[in-house]
């Protein structure tokens, strides 16, 4: 939202600018309350709003839930793109590291919100899919499309024979044309498996899976883990 879009009114400004403000505030007492314990009366108390006057522009916890989502998952996205912004194309690895370490510098900023995104699901609530389905897979998008690039390169060498079992090839060749690349069977598991592995690795780190003294600097772990990643799908 662009609070400096001249077209709007100065009443649809105003409200735009609340949006944010009821954004911003959510996303303060995800840290401080958890995604569980969120609150539009507490958000409404905080914004100098009776908490009657909130339902005017978020419906239910719900739908804030879903706005804070959208928010964390776009955050991410940006943070993705602009580290890409600098890699030429055709530095696979490059990009692949980009993402990775973006991902991760992003995620140990924000812990609250990750927590939402990747966590444990928030009770009573699922996030629609026809809102956060675009957002929530903008960081993949990417992964998608290094590895097309360099299967179309010839930088990934894999046949093209399905994978077993049966059922497991047809899931992946229905995924290959949802998402609209050539790359192979094999290529579309490998990258799954590097995808499942990134997010595995940052949320280790962040929800202190490895213990708070087990290594020195565990972005060195880190870096260690993407370089394996990156030879998983073939590059390297």
């Amino acid at each position: 939202m662009d609070d400096s879009s001249p077209h709007l009114s100065p009443r649809a400004r105003a409200r735009e600018q609340t949006m944010r403000d009821i954004v911003r505030i959510g996303r303060e007492h995800l840290v401080t309350e958890g995604a569980a314990a969120l609150s539009l009366r507490a958000v409404a108390r905080d914004l100098g709003l009776v908490s009657s006057a909130i339902y005017r522009y978020v419906a239910s916890r719900d739908e804030l839930l879903t706005l804070l989502v959208i928010d964390g998952y776009d955050e991410l996205g940006d943070a993705v793109d602009a580290a890409l912004e600098p890699i030429d194309r055709d530095d696979h690895i490059g990009r692949v590291v980009a993402i990775a370490r973006a991902t991760r510098a992003w995620a140990l900023a924000e812990p609250a919100t990750y927590a939402l995104l990747f966590g444990s699901p928030v009770p009573g609530y699922e996030a629609p899919a026809e809102q956060t389905t675009g957002p929530g897979t903008r960081v993949v998008g990417r992964l998608v499309e290094v590895w097309e690039d360099a299967w179309r390169a010839g930088a990934i060498v894999l046949d093209d024979a399905p994978v077993a079992p049966r059922r497991l090839s047809r899931d992946l060749a229905r995924i290959r044309r949802q998402v609209g690349i050539t790359a192979p069977d094999r290529l579309v598991a490998r990258g799954l498996f590097a995808w499942a592995a990134l997010f595995g690795c940052v949320s280790f780190e962040v929800f202190g899976q490895y213990g708070a003294d087990t290594f020195s600097n565990p972005g060195d772990l880190f870096e260690h883990h993407v370089a394996a990643l990156v030879e998983a799908v073939g590059l390297g």
